[in-house]
């Protein structure tokens, strides 16, 4: 008996994607206009997602050409630029040859990707290390070092010791494993990717919660960066606990 292509539509909404191929050969000779189209949307569908398993294939090259190691790190920081709040590093070891789809640079992700992936990864990763270094850090001693700083500590907060550290761009002083600095590593490996979302979810959070605490700046919008609303409020209240005093004395 011929399906109705309502039943065909609903079949296909609720397959899942590692099965969808499979389901769709069921209905690719039917040449009922309806299910030609459903067929053609899902074939696409398909098609995106290869093309998304290769650009992780590509995100992965310096994990495998460092595949005969046992545990790569991965290493990335977020929130070197605003004027309020910490900066926050990230340190990851994924299993040998994870593969998690969707993973990118933290600012190419939309915040609800952002969040789903976080879970993803750190159900995933053997090990997660986090780094935080205070405003008065950073206004002592500056943000570059404030940042290796929160580094070498998310690094010591991992439960295991990497037997290299793939860095985004940087090398850090201070410590005794091997590092591999990676221009615009997050956008080329996967470990050093999943190292930016878990420290860009975690630091944001932080800026949520202290938005309660200080709402007049907009800190859960702006995350402490410079927008003009956050700066017409520096220039009315004055500066917070949070705020960065060596990046905000020229609204002052």
């Amino acid at each position: 008996m011929e399906r109705k292509i309502g039943d065909i539509k609903t079949i296909l909404e609720q397959c899942d994607i590692s099965t969808l191929d499979k389901v769709l050969d069921e209905f690719r000779t039917d040449e009922r206009k309806g299910v030609i189209k459903l067929v053609d949307k899902y074939n696409k569908i398909l098609g995106k997602l290869e093309v998304e398993k290769q650009r992780i294939e590509n995100m992965r090259e310096y994990e495998e050409k460092y595949s005969g190691l046992d545990f790569i790190g991965g290493i990335d920081e977020v929130g070197r630029g605003p004027l309020a709040g910490p900066v926050v590093t990230c340190a990851v070891v994924l299993p040998k040859g994870e593969r998690i789809l969707y993973v990118n640079d933290s600012k190419q992700l939309s915040e609800k990707r952002r969040e789903e992936l976080y879970e993803i990864i750190m159900d995933r990763a053997i090990a997660v290390g986090i780094g935080i270094e205070s405003p008065n850090t950073i206004d002592d001693i500056n943000i570059l070092q404030a940042t290796f700083k929160a580094m070498r500590q998310s690094i010591n907060n991992l439960s295991l010791k990497p037997d290299i550290m793939l860095n985004d761009a940087v090398t850090i002083p201070g410590i005794t494993i091997p590092q591999v600095p990676i221009i615009k590593g997050d956008t080329k490996s996967i470990t050093i990717a999943c190292a930016s979302i878990v420290a860009k979810v975690t630091r944001d959070r932080m800026m949520v919660e202290y938005d309660k605490l200080y709402p007049q700046y907009d800190f859960a919008a702006n995350k402490g960066y410079g927008s003009s609303k956050h700066i017409e409020a520096i220039r009315e209240y004055g500066p917070c606990p949070i705020h960065r005093r060596s990046f905000i004395k020229n609204f002052l």
